[in-house]
């Protein structure tokens, strides 16, 4: 029996103690975030575990919204919860309730569920102001009001991905502890990539700027090697890529789909703040300049729970070119 090997697993930094140790650093903390992390946390295992059965499509929809529901309200920390799977957001019963709103999607790509590709499950956290009813305003705020962001992806391993606000954090489900543990620590993603990632079957239908930024990519003026293309058709497994390796992910509105098809509240906010809480960027192609700066994609105001936009991220200089072409159409 190896004792060494055995004394090292037990010093591991597990994401509960990883989220113990932050809380810390915030003195006044009453530990009720740290609580509401540790359900998401056990309903993203709960799920992972029912998606290696492989249960049918409809029957993991329906199954892993019930665990992510059932979980945020057990946790007695949350006031509203908006699901991809939901038309109308939940607001929990006063008994239960907390100053905490999640909006989610428990299991994003799950039409990708029968050929093996990865997927999983979104999540952003708000907080709303003390001392009044929660009402839909407090979810309807701008991406930059977020505390905290991540995604869990259900693939080869499972890996969940989180920020609080000060970085970018990886970690990777030990099935033998059944504890995620700290593999990717600071993310950071790369300041330039050589990747694209965007459904192409869709160019016909796209603006100026997005036609000539894929075009550069493919064929760039200064005669350096091309970008490669890479798209899965997940997004969690898409944007996991990008982050770790480098390059952009965009899926722009079109003439078919003006506001693209991703939602604002739990698929374009998360991922937009993880992007930049990794030195990356996240834009819209929407929005103008204001302040001598164009917009980002976290200064959006949503006006509906399942409000969709258009999202360029990734890279700080891929999605800062793709920027330049949108400015100088405006300028025309």
């Amino acid at each position: 029996m190896d004792h060494a090997a055995d004394a090292h697993r037990t010093d591991l930094m597990t994401i509960t103690r990883f989220v113990l140790n932050e809380q810390t650093k915030h003195p006044e903390s009453r530990g009720d975030f740290s609580i509401l992390l540790s359900h998401i946390v056990l309903g993203c295992k709960f799920v992972c575990t029912a998606v290696n059965k492989g249960e049918d499509q409809k029957k993991l929809d329906v199954l892993s919204n019930e665990v992510f529901i059932k979980a945020l309200v057990s946790s007695g920390r949350t006031c509203i919860l908006v699901s991809e799977e939901d038309e109308e957001a939940t607001f929990v019963e006063p008994a239960n309730r907390g100053k905490y709103c999640v909006v989610f999607d428990p299991l994003d790509g799950s039409s990708n569920i029968d050929c093996g590709v990865s997927i999983g499950t979104i999540f952003g956290i708000y907080m709303i102001k003390d001392g009044h009813e929660p009402t839909l305003d407090d979810v309807l705020q701008p991406g930059m009001n977020m505390l905290a962001a991540g995604y869990c992806m259900y693939g080869s391993s499972c890996t969940l991905v989180l920020s609080t606000g000060s970085g970018v954090n990886g970690f990777t489900l030990d099935p033998s502890l059944g504890e995620f543990i700290l593999t990717h620590p600071d993310i950071k993603i790369p300041k330039k990539g050589k990747i694209y990632s965007v459904n192409e079957g869709n160019a016909k239908n796209w603006d100026g700027p997005t036609s000539k930024y894929v075009q550069s990519c493919k064929y760039p003026a200064d005669g350096s090697s091309p970008k490669s293309l890479r798209y899965i058709g997940s997004m969690v497994a898409d944007v996991h890529r990008t982050l770790l390796y480098g390059g952009i992910f965009l899926y722009p509105g079109d003439k078919k789909s003006p506001n693209g098809k991703l939602r604002v509240l739990y698929e374009v906010f998360p991922m937009s703040f993880l992007m930049e809480q990794a030195g990356g960027q996240a834009f819209t192609g929407k929005q103008r300049v204001q302040f001598l700066r164009i917009l980002s994609a976290l200064d959006l105001v949503p006006e509906k729970i399942h409000e969709r936009s258009p999202i360029f991220l990734g890279s700080y200089d891929d999605v800062e070119e793709i920027k330049k072409l949108y400015a100088a159409e405006e300028q025309n």
